[in-house]
């Protein structure tokens, strides 16, 4: 009972520094039952190329987001049920090493990890809890999954109008197909029923009009773009991710790991002494 209720205190005050870190911006995640797993720094493929995040696993929840201020400060806070996670394991690309697929509803991306070990504690850790959420009975799989981004180093021209990029016509995404595409070709908005949100997303062109085919609903009535200021500034974040601090050396996962006894794997998991 003693311990319990040590490490009940422990966890509470961990998921409270998670929280305080996104400042006044993020959203609360103290909830009754909630454990922080893990936490730890991974390479992300972002537009700009890998970036550095720093990830929190709960027994429930993937919290990330941009990383400041040498990790004292975050930003940009994203959280993904865990039922909604698929993972995919990948072999090394050219950049990214010990690098993995996160399937979400609202988006798809790659991540990294400093060492082959690393990479499989995490995919381990977050398949055993998603494993043991659905057990639980209380929540049911995501069904459908975002593209995969095509990454920005893959494209030198629009995929849709073949222009070439410049330092003033930017590179896009579609939230649909996920094709890198120029601004001209993606000015149309769009609700993206796979993703679960009722903002309008960027789409590009072709799948603007696939959309119009099939009689969707949740398009900008003249198909000009008609983001509100929250959205644009959302995307404008995307774009200028921080790379602060990627040269430096990638935490180690072991160092972070906070479990209750049940998750304790002893081949894998270092103990931490809570006493």
């Amino acid at each position: 009972m003693m311990y319990q209720l040590t490490f009940d205190q422990e966890n509470q005050k961990r998921i409270h520094a998670v929280e305080i870190s996104f400042g006044p911006s993020g959203k609360p995640l103290s909830q009754p039952g909630r454990v922080l797993i893990g936490q730890g720094q991974l390479m992300k493929q972002s537009r700009r190329g890998p970036q550095p995040k720093a990830f929190f696993l709960f027994n429930d929840v993937l919290v990330y987001g941009s990383i400041i201020l040498k990790g004292r400060w975050h930003k940009n806070q994203q959280i993904i049920r865990l039922e909604d996670i698929q993972l995919e394991d990948l072999e090394d690309g050219v950049k990214m090493k010990n690098q993995w697929l996160i399937r979400t509803p609202c988006k798809s991306f790659f991540v990294a990890a400093a060492s082959y070990e690393e990479k499989q504690t995490w995919i381990e850790h977050m398949e055993d809890c998603r494993f043991r959420l659905l057990q639980s009975g209380n929540r049911r799989p995501g069904s459908t999954f975002a593209v995969t981004w095509i990454p920005d180093q893959a494209a030198t021209i629009c995929m849709r109008c073949y222009n070439k990029f410049t330092v003033t016509q930017r590179r896009h995404h579609c939230r649909k197909c996920g094709f890198v595409v120029c601004s001209s070709c993606s000015k149309k908005r769009a609700v993206v029923r796979h993703i679960h949100t009722t903002k309008r997303l960027r789409v590009c062109c072709m799948c603007h009009l696939s959309l119009l085919s099939i009689g969707e609903t949740g398009l900008d009535e003249d198909g000009v773009e008609g983001s509100s200021e929250e959205e644009e500034a959302e995307e404008q974040e995307e774009d200028h991710e921080t790379s602060e601090g990627m040269d430096s050396q990638m935490d180690s996962w072991s160092i972070y790991i906070y479990l209750k006894p049940e998750h304790v794997r002893p081949s894998r998991i270092q103990h931490l002494d809570l006493g």
